[in-house]
């Protein structure tokens, strides 16, 4: 194994102001307490309520989605770690939510898709579209949810979401999607 410099890791974390980082398999309590040493960081850190809420919030539905994927998809652990980092910007003092995750190349083109659609989305469209969704009936069969997480991330960034998909192999590739709050 390679010899990990973790001074350098937490001079890199300081520099870029990150707050919370985890990569490994993640599992539903896994998340929970991620997300609870997060509100401990957002408390210590004085953050607007309103913010914290809209940063807990993107931080679950992004980390229940890569979860949800890899269950349906019946990956191992090792296929199925998340990524996740919580950065925070002094200059502006808002909060940069990110994760990534394995997912299938052709999932991964729709979903960029998807994310770069809304993008293009005021808010008053991204509420509209929300709103939309929300009405649109649910498949029996679906395997996935009703649409409304990935709306609903876009709605609470300040910025549009940015997202990128990395190929990796066996027709797979890497994604990582970053929300701003």
């Amino acid at each position: 194994m390679e010899t990990l410099d973790l001074f350098a890791m937490r001079e890199s974390y300081n520099r870029q102001q990150i707050m919370l980082c985890f990569n490994g398999p993640i599992s539903r309590s896994l998340i929970e307490e991620i997300g609870n040493a997060l509100r401990n960081y957002l408390a210590a850190d004085h953050a607007n309520p309103s913010s914290a809420m809209d940063v807990f919030a993107v931080y679950i539905e992004m980390t229940q989605n890569i979860r949800h994927y890899a269950k349906v998809r019946n990956w191992a652990d090792q296929e199925a770690g998340a990524t996740v980092v919580v950065a925070r910007n002094d200059t502006d003092g808002r909060y940069v939510v990110s994760a990534g995750n394995l997912i299938e190349t052709a999932d991964g083109e729709a979903l960029i898709a998807s994310i770069e659609e809304l993008a293009r989305l005021d808010k008053a469209q991204l509420k509209a579209r929300y709103k939309e969704q929300l009405r649109k009936p649910r498949e029996d069969n679906s395997v996935s949810g009703a649409g409304l997480g990935l709306i609903d991330i876009a709605r609470k960034s300040s910025e549009p979401l940015k997202a990128s998909l990395q190929t990796v192999a066996n027709g797979r590739s890497f994604i990582s999607l970053s929300a701003v709050i």
